[in-house]
């Protein structure tokens, strides 16, 4: 098979590897797309320290089923089918323990961050078949790579206590702040406000039906206060950096909600006193459930429309590289990049 690797930091390459086999309890996955996550692009410059050279990442998916292998007789799956899968995998017997918040077992490992494991920046990929979620025929299939982040959009939504007709500002436009609005609509939110820098971020999160905010347009927290006429409920930054999380502690009501999803920068410098005086709750969110994962699954399989605003587009695996070294250089994309493992086109080296 074909796979998109990080051959040093900042530099990929298609090399051909190995085809891996569906092991027992495995579902072997033929990629059809692959999202490139902002943890992708950290890794690929080597900020975070989650990737190694040699890896192939990749973790926002979908494709089809290759191969079942032994033991997999009762995960209602056929070759052909269409399906996503949820990378965080823990083991089987810390399934039950940990029901409801998979993300929280120490034992875990991510497809795509772990280094060992060859993940879906590839042609194929062997996954455990209870991390493997079904899709709808009908759906678009490329729309299956949209699952992931969108699950952990609807995991911030929830840790931020977000209740029907709340207003809440986003702080953040990418890919996560644009998943984020479409999670609030499907918890019933009131009014969405989302800031950014970026024109044409902003754009799309108007096409998804929130309110964008400049920034650099004035005082953050009274843009807010005047879209809403009133402070925000709650809040979400899906930046992660000492402005945002200000401006979204700045913009939300005494005693409201603050979730931070972003992970901009490692460490923050917060208001301390002003966070005690206002009585904010400042919570974090990682990741997600497997079943904040197939709650995300099954929206995204009924076709929403407004979800094609999410890829502003998708390359061949040749291009990926390319793709990659573009983002790295803040390219102005504004929305999600596909790789579509299933092009023709190879660029091996």
């Amino acid at each position: 098979m074909l796979a998109l690797v990080l051959q040093e930091f900042g530099r990929m390459a298609v090399e051909e590897r190995p085809d891996p086999e569906a092991g027992p309890g495995e579902v072997l996955i033929a990629v059809v797309a692959t999202g490139i996550c902002g943890s992708d692009l950290h890794g690929f410059t080597g900020e975070n320290g989650r990737r190694q050279p040699g890896q192939v990442m990749g973790h926002e998916s979908v494709g089809t089923v290759a191969a079942l292998g032994p033991g997999t007789e009762g995960a209602g799956l056929a070759v052909g089918d269409p399906v996503t899968f949820n990378p965080v995998v823990i083991p089987e017997g810390a399934a039950e323990e940990y029901t409801g918040r998979e993300q929280m077992c120490p034992d875990k490992y991510v497809i795509g961050v772990a280094p060992g494991v060859v993940a879906s920046f590839a042609q194929l990929v062997a996954v455990p078949a209870r991390n493997v979620v079904a899709l709808p025929s009908e759906m678009p299939i490329e729309h299956g790579a949209l699952v992931e982040p969108l699950a952990v959009a609807v995991h911030a939504v929830a840790r931020a206590g977000v209740r029907p007709g709340d207003a809440v500002f986003v702080v953040g436009a990418g890919p996560i702040g644009q998943s984020v609005v479409l999670a609030l609509q499907m918890a019933g939110a009131g009014a969405v406000v989302v800031s950014d820098v970026d024109a044409g971020r902003r754009h799309v999160v108007e096409r998804l039906g929130a309110r964008p905010l400049d920034p650099a347009a004035g005082d953050v927290a009274e843009q807010v206060r005047a879209a809403f006429g009133r402070p925000a409920d709650v809040s979400i930054d899906a930046v992660g950096l000492e402005r945002t999380v200000a401006d979204a502690l700045g913009a939300t009501k005494l005693g409201g909600v603050v979730c931070l999803v972003g992970m901009g920068s490692p460490k923050l410098t917060l208001d301390a006193y002003r966070i005690s005086v206002d009585e904010h709750a400042l919570v974090g969110s990682f990741t997600y459930s497997a079943a904040d994962f197939a709650t995300a699954a099954a929206w995204m399989g009924t076709a929403p429309p407004e979800t094609a605003a999410l890829i502003s587009r998708s390359v061949s695996l040749a291009e990926g590289p390319a793709a990659f070294a573009a983002l790295a250089r803040g390219d102005g994309t504004p929305g999600k990049v596909l790789v579509r493992l299933d092009s023709e086109e190879d660029g091996v080296s």
